[in-house]
């Protein structure tokens, strides 16, 4: 039986699931949050079967997502995103039932790039795992084949904003050749099915410009000594495998790099979430007990 709970960040309210361990008395706890424009009830089927293997799990939705609080809607703040796991974990660690020693950071494709942050900086974290993590925002930009005419629509959407105009919002997924923020058949195919009623299929188009900016991977080296776990799909093209492995090279130990095969969205859902979620298990068990 999951409970709903609250925590304040930064002035806002943000509201998750906690899904208590299976095992009883003072457990560790896995700290959840979605990815980019995603929500929290996502990540169900991850808490759920962390919590059947003896872990208490709390996931969350980033302020301005999901069921959150939060202004303005929908846009992509990395470092407000940060700030929020460590007033997560701030907070898991005043239950009663959790162990406030034993904290794991969880992320996957957006926030896989903020667990590797907030680890880095945050003492009180006691294990890591980093799943098809993004890892260099001008390194993925820069793969756009529109990189330049894209930067120049970045900052006139700035000047257009500062002038008093909306946001111009995007969609988040769009069927293979429809503009999008995720574009193709397998991620839209994916929110579909399980966004459910907090999910908006649309982000700002100004969350690109603090995503350009955002170079979790240069924070990797200090994770270390806490245990890191990274999960790549060998094919991922959304947040590329390159980038996530040359990263993992400069990681510290102890460290473990997972190769789930498939695409980014293959993490989530068949044999690769059946493969993805039993390696995460058997680390926290290795290394939260």
């Amino acid at each position: 039986m999951a409970d709903d709970l609250t925590f304040v960040s930064e002035g806002a309210t943000l509201r998750g699931r906690f899904y208590p361990a299976s095992a009883s008395g003072q457990r560790p706890v896995v700290v959840m949050a979605h990815g980019f424009s995603a929500v929290a009830a996502q990540l169900e089927p991850q808490a759920r079967a962390f919590a059947a293997a003896g872990f208490h799990v709390f996931a969350y939705d980033h302020a301005g997502f999901g069921a959150s609080d939060g202004e303005p809607r929908q846009e992509v703040d990395p470092a407000r995103q940060l700030r929020g796991y460590r007033d997560a974990v701030g907070f898991v660690r005043t239950l009663p039932a959790v162990h406030p020693a034993r904290v794991a950071l969880w992320g996957s494709s957006f926030s896989g790039g903020h667990v590797l942050q907030a680890a880095a900086l945050d003492p009180r974290v006691s294990c890591v795992i980093s799943q098809a993590p993004f890892i260099s925002g001008s390194a993925l930009l820069a793969l756009r084949e529109d990189h330049d005419e894209f930067v120049s629509a970045l900052f006139a959407e700035r000047e257009s904003r500062q002038a008093g105009a909306p946001a111009t919002m995007i969609p988040v997924t769009a069927p293979d050749g429809g503009v999008a923020a995720l574009p193709g058949d397998d991620g839209h195919a994916y929110f579909a099915r399980t966004g459910g009623a907090t999910w908006r299929n649309e982000v700002t188009l100004s969350s690109f410009e603090a995503v350009r900016g955002y170079e979790p991977g240069w924070w990797i080296a200090q994770v270390a000594p806490r245990p890191l776990l990274m999960i790549v799909a060998t094919d991922d093209t959304v947040t590329p495998t390159a980038h996530a492995e040359a990263a993992f090279a400069r990681a510290g130990e102890p460290r473990k790099l997972i190769h789930v095969p498939g695409g980014h969205f293959d993490v989530y859902q068949g044999a690769g979430f059946d493969q993805a979620v039993g390696e995460t298990i058997a680390w926290l068990r290795r290394h939260l007990g």
